[in-house]
């Protein structure tokens, strides 16, 4: 059994790494489950960046480079909204835009780009306190039309169980032309230490109609993992866009129902658009 199976607990899963940046081999799962059934799983890797020690990750490895081309790189270009601003900027705006405190660390869980491209359906950001306590997170959403969305999420009373993160919103923006706009994501969040999962739940009412996971083992970020990533994964940001249209190709074969693109909303929410929080 994989060591992410076996881990449960945020006890058993430990603390966030302390390295600048670490690796997480893993799999990813898409299940549609309305109007019919339809799954897929795909192997690939995630890079947890401290966005901090930006210097210091570009020094793990002479295949990862930052802010400039490789064979691996992270770009900060990738994640930001404005020129010249550094991701530690972005992230900080959005938190302190939802009355947030200034994190003492925060760490994304991303693709790099692999020869010069990525794409990142979802991005997460973590935030920690000078306690080490997780304070919100941001998931920063992609989709195929090169739009964006960054749902930030503080830690709120009963968010935070012994399984992990546990959260909803609602969904104000468009992803997939199969799924219409009046749904609900139900984020289920094992914060990064020895293991990192992520689980999206959508529900129309009280129906569920996709489930999305990625489950993945940390690896120390080195070279020789590097160089095993890259035999495993040659391909694997087109394998992703080529995978999303695949799959997109076969549910509307299935007859899927297609949904037009509405207008895009505003780049952030800082909180969830049908809920009113306390003391509002």
């Amino acid at each position: 059994m994989a060591r992410h199976q076996r881990i449960t607990t945020l006890r058993d899963n430990g603390p966030p790494p302390q390295a600048a940046g670490t690796l997480y081999p893993g799999e990813v799962m898409h299940a549609r489950l309305k109007p019919f059934g339809h799954r897929f799983v795909y192997s690939v890797f995630s890079l947890l960046v401290d966005i901090d020690r930006l210097d210091e990750l570009g020094r793990a490895s002479p295949l990862l480079s930052v802010n400039s081309s490789g064979i691996f790189s992270f770009w900060e270009k990738d994640h930001i909204e404005r020129d010249e601003e550094t991701v530690r900027g972005y992230a900080d705006r959005l938190l302190t835009g939802a009355g947030l405190e200034r994190p003492a660390r925060i760490l994304l869980l991303c693709y790099p780009r692999l020869f010069g491209y990525t794409f990142n359906p979802i991005s997460v950001y973590f935030a920690y306190d000078a306690d080490g306590t997780l304070t919100a997170l941001v998931y920063a959403v992609r989709n195929t039309f090169g739009e964006r969305h960054s749902y930030v999420a503080p830690i709120r009373p009963g968010d935070l169980t012994e399984a992990g993160v546990r959260q909803t919103r609602a969904k104000i923006f468009h992803v997939s032309p199969f799924i219409g706009m009046d749904a609900r994501y139900h984020f289920r969040v094992m914060p990064p230490g020895e293991t990192v999962k992520l689980r999206i739940h959508e529900t129309e009412g009280c129906d569920p109609v996709l489930s999305a996971t990625f489950a993945g083992t940390a690896k120390v970020l080195g070279t020789g993992n590097l160089l095993l990533c890259l035999l495993k994964f040659p391909l694997m940001t087109w394998k992703i866009m080529a995978g999303i249209h695949w799959e997109a190709l076969k549910l509307w074969l299935k007859g899927a129902r297609f949904h037009k693109s509405p207008a895009p909303p505003a780049t952030v929410s800082h909180r969830d658009a049908r809920c009113v929080e306390p003391g509002e």
